[in-house]
């Protein structure tokens, strides 16, 4: 029979809505969990077990009155007491006292439950919100859904009912975690429909093996398999299903569940994504709306207007439309495009897609980040994004199947760049905006973008400045129109600085236009109007202005905070807040955030420019740029050291000349970090084309080792560590420098699990730090090699250096190496079997982390210990170290740490044969591990997830795993590959 309840699950008694009156009810009842009543914050004493049992048949009964008769089956069923029914009078009785006068009333020989406040039952509560999040699916709102889906199974605390006796509390019971299973289906169906395949993944193991004859979470499981590229294990999911029903029921899988593997089997590509048709429940519908705001004084332009109106009027429906607006830099291209594109919003109900590709700067926006971006503002999440150009594209075209969305790709580089970017179906339309025609864009409608007429000119130089004072003065209106090149840009520049200053005539702003040295022979130098445009801003600066516009031109990052602005220039933060207030006036200058700043691409080509010709002496750049490395490496210092109380490497590091920030705790100190990183390496990479800064460079990234561990700049942190690398051997710099460097190359590739590079540059590391006298560094490279060669099983090796590391840590008085060391020499020996010693090792280290306040470091330390009492069956102690790790992990947004842990809490709960859960942790690690940590590590975690996989009854999809596992380790040469096929020439088939 099917038990199955829809959204608005078991009938209760009929309350008013929460929060109609304003006012909590007196009183409040929980049956989906331990039957309780509270009053206010108070919990009342609900007696015995059977009384608790009485209150629970009459708050499940809908406000009717139980007869005594029909009480006391449900409390005792067949066989009451002889007592029964006093027992009965003396439970309600002891009620009565207990509630509110008038709740519990004797009515006909019964009782019943009246008067309830709002929301006094949490089961009416879940009710109401279920329905709630069925209207919302049923409008096609799947993310409101998902929420209200996800409030409603938050109200279960435990087993429903639980602890009550009797009956009728045992059908309800099961009514109710029907109900409940019922709701998660709904909500993991959501889930998929909203592209959080990978995350299903493991809540779905784990249900499946609580649940295995449920078919509707074996189908969903399968699902969520084959949309996270795991097409293998969707089908071996089948396959336990299969044997199993055929085992315990004698019956095969129903249909729907047959006709999904059918579907995989024949890589159906309406499987990969979510339908598209806002009709059917679970739909996504994530309308995106990111273009710019366009501008309130859009002036002229009426022919451009109407004819890309047109073209892209015409993508309704019937084409994919594609025009592209080319023209020097500042004629508008960009502020016509947006205008236009409000216009068109109309055509395009499901969204507006924007993203300015910096094609005229040196580091163009790669496709595949463009691509990242706006899958996830349509919908995808994070985990079902995939790396490659090509699958991004892809799938990219598929989410945009069946709408019509309108996608501006603003300063392209070229048409390599814009390609990937370009929906693939009727009813989607690009609008882009370059400096180059783009003759090679097949099928593109192409407009040349020239400057405006004379009327059109004044006309915005008119709305900026004001009708009166223009009309006061029309010829010099129309000379600085004309000065200006009748250059959109060049004049919404200049009249806004007329317009924020009334003390000026629009005769003045003409004179100081008529200056042809700086600007009438550029105006007319073709693609160099642009400079002549800025140069009209920049030669208004006053002496100061001009030269932190120059000199902040210089760094490279995305942005520029506040107080790293002030190094740059050497001035106190109130002066250069004044100063980047009054060019962000000019327009020379964007504010990005409070207390960040940012230059569009080309203006910051023309502050370096102006740099290289303006700033005397020469060297004046070069110490700009020293003094922002100095801000930040003083800063990453305080960092690092705020995190690592006692660590020595703050004592070894390059001297820097000004301070840094000062944080008073950890978390605002990991703020900065993280807010920086992009900044931070970039900083890095580019004191590396600078011979005297590359060794404080080096310092800087080898400081900043958390952005590496914590995913989000992971491969960004180890494109600087490459190019730091390159350039102290090209330099032929001291070889301290270069050992530092092959340091934080080989750090990312052992995070990378890439082990033999890693140990080449680690070896080399230890020789030129030990020519260079620096044996701190000599210490974390030996660390380093223990612990690659522990993970390449040689532990003679991994032993030898681990304790040479802790023995020139302990002379150096560096008490975090020394418990480095120790947690390693502790795995060391669990690898080798010495369990005991290994649990003291990593005792003694954890005791030096906490004893010196390192938190985080400390986690490594219960990682380590944890480890240690698995391996020696110490397992409840073993779990309460690795979540303590979990916590600081997650706190310090360590993610490759925080995967691990999870992989090691699956081995603890597989060593006490909790293999649901054991799947859990296995299944979160590999979501977290996604895109960091290595193949090595990926195939460990599948190496466990088969065993517990096993454990649970799911062979075929635990063969699986373990399959993948080996050709990652076969393809690495890793010892691991041969346990690994024995386990599978033994496991039996499905």
């Amino acid at each position: 029979m099917d038990h199955r309840v829809g959204p608005g699950g078991p009938r209760v008694p009929e309350q008013r809505r929460p929060g109609s009156t304003g006012e909590p009810p007196a009183l409040r009842f929980d049956v989906l969990g331990p039957v309780r009543a509270r009053r206010g914050e108070e919990h009342l004493n609900t007696g015995s077990p059977q009384q608790r049992a009485l209150l629970a048949a009459l708050l499940l009964r809908e406000g009717r009155t139980a007869t005594a008769g029909e009480l006391i089956d449900a409390l005792w069923g067949e066989e009451p007491p002889s007592q029964a029914l006093a027992a009965v009078r003396t439970y309600a009785s002891r009620l009565r006292k207990v509630l509110d006068p008038g709740v519990l009333v004797s009515e006909s020989g019964g009782y019943a439950v009246r008067g309830l406040g709002e929301g006094a039952l949490d089961l009416a509560v879940a009710q109401e919100w279920a329905a709630e999040a069925e209207k919302a699916r049923t409008s096609g709102d799947l993310g409101r859904a998902r929420e209200g889906l996800n409030r409603v199974l938050g109200l279960w605390d435990g087993e429903a009912l639980a602890g009550v006796p009797g009956p009728y509390a045992e059908t309800q019971r099961v009514r109710l975690e029907e109900w409940r299973l019922g709701l998660l289906e709904h909500r993991l169906d959501l889930d998929l429909e909203l592209g959080c395949h990978a995350e299903a993944v493991s809540e779905l193991t784990a249900l499946t093996a609580a649940h295995p004859l449920r078919e509707r979470l074996r189908e969903l499981l399968m699902l969520a398999l084959y949309r996270s590229g795991r097409q293998a294990e969707a089908l071996a999911v089948y396959a336990d299903t299969r044997r199993l029903l055929a085992e315990e029921l004698g019956v095969d899988p129903r249909a729907g569940l047959r006709e999904l593997q059918r579907r995989i089997l024949q890589a159906d590509p309406e499987l990969a994504e979510p339908s598209a048709s806002p009709a059917e429940p679970g739909v996504v519908r994530v309308r995106p709306a990111q273009l710019p705001a366009t501008v309130p004084d859009f002036t002229g332009r009426a022919p451009f207007v109407r004819q890309l109106g047109e073209v892209l009027a015409s993508a309704e429906g019937r084409v994919m439309a594609v025009s592209a607006l080319a023209g020097i830099g500042g004629v508008g291209k960009t502020t016509l495009a947006v205008h236009v594109a409000h216009q068109a919003r109309p055509v395009f109900p499901d969204g507006q897609l924007y993203v300015d590709l910096q094609g005229t700067g040196p580091r163009a926006a790669e496709p595949e980040t463009v691509l990242g971006s706006f899958l996830r503002a349509l919908g995808t999440a994070d985990s079902a994004i995939p790396d490659s150009l090509a699958e991004r594209a892809a799938l990219y075209r598929s989410v945009l199947d069946g709408r019509r969305v309108l996608v501006l790709l603003d300063n392209a580089r070229d048409a390599a760049q814009i390609r990937p970017l370009l929906p693939g179906t009727a009813g989607c339309a690009a609008l882009i905006t370059s400096r180059v025609r783009m003759v090679d864009l097949a099928g593109a409608h192409l407009v040349d973008l020239d400057v405006m007429s004379p009327d059109e000119a004044l006309a915005l130089f008119t709305r900026i400045v004001g009708e009166e004072r223009v009309a006061a003065e029309r010829k010099a209106a129309l000379d600085v129109v004309a000065a200006c090149g009748f250059l959109p840009l060049a004049i919404r520049i200049a009249a806004s600085r007329l317009a924020s200053r009334r003390t000026w005539t629009v005769s003045v702003l003409a004179a100081k236009l008529a200056d042809e040295r700086r600007r009438l022979d550029e105006l007319q130098a073709g693609d160099l109007a642009v400079k002549a445009t800025f140069e009209l801003g920049y030669g208004q600066l006053e002496p100061a202005q001009a030269r932190a516009f120059r000199l902040l031109g210089l760094a490279d990052g995305p942005d520029i905070s506040l107080a790293a602005a002030a190094a740059v220039l050497d001035l106190p933060v109130v002066d250069t807040e004044d100063l980047l207030e009054s060019l962000v006036d000019t327009s020379l200058l964007e504010s990005a955030a409070p207390g960040r700043y940012r230059f569009h691409d080309l203006v910051r080509l023309y502050a370096r420019a102006c740099a290289e010709r303006d700033e005397q002496p020469a060297g004046g750049r070069e110490e700009a740029l020293s003094r922002l490395l100095d801000f930040y490496l003083a800063t990453a210092v305080g960092v690092y050291a705020l995190e690592r109380p006692g660590d020595r490497l703050v004592d070894h590091l390059e001297r820097t000349e000004r301070p840094g920030l000062v944080f008073s705790d950890r978390a605002s100190a990991r703020d900065w970090l993280y807010t920086e990183a992009d900044c931070l390496l970039a900083c890095a990479r580019q004191g590396a084309g600078r011979p005297g800064t590359l060794h404080k460079a080096v310092d800087l990234l080898w400081t900043v080792h958390d952005i590496s561990e914590s995913g989000a700049n992971s491969r960004e942190y180890e494109a600087t560590a490459k190019a730091l690398l390159e350039a102290a051997r090209e330099a032929g710099v001291v070889p301290r420098t270069e050992a530092r460097a092959l340091m934080t190359s080989a750090h990312t590739h052992l995070d990378g699990g890439r082990f033999d590079t890693a140990d080449q540059e680690a070896e080399r590391a230890i020789r030129l730090a030990h020519a260079a006298d620096d044996l701190l560094t000599a210490c974390w490279a030996r660390n380093a090699r223990g612990v690659i060669a522990l993970y390449q099983s040689r532990h003679s090796d991994s032993e030898e250096h681990l304790s040479q590391a802790l023995e020139h840590f302990r002379t150096l008085g560096d008490r975090p190496g020394e418990a480095s060391a120790l947690c390693n020499l502790s795995r060391m020996h669990l690898a080798t079997g010495s369990t005991h010693s290994a649990v003291a090792l990593a005792q003694e280290g954890m005791e030096i982390y906490d004893g010196m306040g390192n938190s985080m470091r400390g986690a490594n330390g219960r990682y380590a210990l944890g480890m240690a009492l698995t391996q020696s069956g110490r397992l409840d102690a073993a779990a309460e170290r690795l979540l303590e790790a979990l916590r600081v992990f997650r706190d310090s947004r360590q993610r490759l740490w925080e995967g691990m842990t999870l992989f090691r809490l699956a081995e603890v709960d597989l060593a006490g044969r909790r293999f649901r859960e054991a799947a859990g942790h296995a299944e979160r690690a590999l979501t977290v591990l996604r895109g960091i940590g290595g193949d090595w590590r990926r195939a460990n975690v599948l190496t466990v997830l088969g065993h517990a996989l096993t454990g649970v009854g799911q062979t075929g999809r635990a063969q699986v795993c373990w399959q993948e596992a080996v050709r990652v380790y076969e393809e690495l040469g890793s010892p691991e590959a041969a346990a690994l096929r024995a386990l599978l020439s033994t496991a039996p088939t499905t």
